[in-house]
């Protein structure tokens, strides 16, 4: 059975049940938001509906990255990028965008290494000023003099420990856009609701408030990608499943489609080999953790994505 939903308001409807329909009119208010017509297939079996806007698909240059985080030691983080050198090729052949995000020590040495290829180095977090007397902080005008490319901001484990907040991550973001670096901004929800669609709507508002934050502060020409993942999923028994994520992810698309700049949005939460193809009709791509640290993981992701669906 299908049933075809009109949204004729920014705060609309995108959530239906066997019995019954679900509005999420008090959680989406931003005003860029102008849905189209919805073709909305149900399950009678599901406790939420696909969302299928009509004429609206992901941007068509697919990407896959990963961050190092502090795992490496320099030897080892030289080899990985050694390594991921040689993917670019894979990449290109498959027409994905490829990152790197090593630790800070080691940006210098994968500009160096990658300096042929069309792989993009990125950097873990940035300041919000370029210059100045801001001890341990790290400039993103030097950033992009150093050669990178990206920046991640607003990552979960820098909210949860270093009490980085929506306002501080956007502050970054207009330092970052204002350097020609692409911020790559982490969102997603901290808490699970109690049932499936419960825990979509409670994504969908605290989401909504992280991108508004992002929109605010990112010219709108500009560059951007988006990494979502449930807070609450990191490091659970069970990760969020992929209708959640699909979910999320395009109401995400929703909330940006009107911008100039392009757009990526990337799952950001545990991935392996079938994850892109689960999460394909939401995502441009994803980033990856520690999966991706095993370069023949890495690059069987990147023909799974480069293959789409």
């Amino acid at each position: 059975m299908k049933a075809t939903l009109l949204l004729s308001h920014p705060r609309a409807a995108y959530f239906i049940g066997p019995q019954s329909l679900i509005l999420l009119r008090q959680h989406l208010s931003i005003s860029r938001i102008s849905p189209p017509f919805l073709s909305v297939p149900e399950d009678q079996h599901s406790k939420i509906i696909s969302l299928h806007p009509i004429g609206m698909v992901p941007h068509k240059r697919r990407i896959v990255g990963t961050s190092l985080k502090m795992y490496f030691d320099l030897h080892r983080t030289q080899e990985y990028i050694e390594g991921i050198a040689k993917l670019d090729k894979d990449a290109q052949e498959v027409d994905v965008d490829l990152f790197v995000i090593p630790d800070f020590l080691s940006v210098c040495t994968a500009v160096e290494i990658l300096k042929d290829t069309n792989v993009m180095v990125g950097v873990q977090d940035s300041y919000w000023e370029d210059a100045g007397a801001h001890t341990g902080e790290v400039s993103p005008l030097n950033i992009k003099q150093a050669g990178a490319s990206l920046v991640e901001l607003g990552h979960a484990e820098r909210r949860a420990r270093f009490g980085e907040t929506d306002e501080t991550t956007a502050r970054k973001v207009t330092a970052a856009t204002r350097n020609g670096l692409t911020p790559l901004v982490c969102i997603g929800e901290k808490e699970r609701g109690a049932s499936a669609s419960q825990s979509v709507g409670t994504a969908i508002a605290e989401c909504e408030k992280q991108v508004k934050a992002i929109l605010a502060a990112a010219p709108d020409d500009s560059d951007l990608i988006l990494a979502y993942e449930p807070v609450w999923a990191i490091g659970a028994a069970k990760p969020a499943d992929a209708d959640h994520v699909v979910y999320v992810t395009k109401a995400i698309r929703h909330m940006v489609a009107n911008r100039k700049g392009r757009t990526r949005i990337l799952y950001g939460g545990s991935a392996g080999p079938g994850t892109y193809k689960a999460l394909a009709d939401g995502v441009d791509g994803l980033f990856l953790g520690r999966f991706a640290h095993d370069l023949q993981n890495l690059k069987r992701v990147i023909e799974e994505v480069g293959r789409g669906k």
